[in-house]
């Protein structure tokens, strides 16, 4: 489900890096890039690299493509997701100009809500093509090419819009 109510702007890049964790940025592309240290516990997905470089490839030419800023976020949404997804696209760099697809995995709920400078470009038709690509790759466990073919469907589907 679109939705045009985020509206936060959170400033230049360097204010949104100053609240970030030490070992992480935001690039030049507004993608959210963390590392961690030497014996530290992962805190990212079990993605493998190949995987995040397809996803990360995907969100730069999407953002490209649509002159949306895409965001994905996986893990817990909560008891309401709609919700939680559209706090955590105010937490993203330009959230008035972005767009978030939000997988949930223990609940399988997939929402995307996409800010009020792109609403009627990422709206509920867009998300819905986007949500119906990424949902056979997703059930097939597939999480990452779900991701992907959600980014190339709405990026075409916005930039047409």
């Amino acid at each position: 489900m679109a939705s045009g109510d985020v509206a936060h702007n959170t400033g230049d890049l360097a204010a949104a890096s100053s609240a970030l964790p030490m070992g992480t940025v935001v690039t030049n592309s507004g993608r959210v890039s963390a590392t961690r240290f030497p014996g530290d516990a992962p805190t990212t997905p079990p993605f493998s690299r190949d995987e995040l470089i397809a996803l990360d490839d995907a969100l730069k030419e999407s953002s490209e493509v649509a002159r949306v800023r895409f965001s994905v976020f996986i893990g817990d949404l909560g008891t309401d997701a709609v919700s939680d997804a559209k706090a955590i696209l105010g937490k993203a760099p330009e959230p008035y100009n972005g767009a978030l697809i939000a997988v949930s995995p223990n609940t399988k709920d997939v929402v995307v809500v996409s800010g009020k400078d792109v609403a009627d470009r990422v709206n509920d038709r867009v998300a819905q093509l986007g949500v119906s690509a990424a949902i056979t790759s997703i059930r097939q466990g597939n999480l990452i090419d779900g991701l992907v073919a959600a980014l190339h469907v709405m990026a075409t589907a916005a930039a047409a819009s």
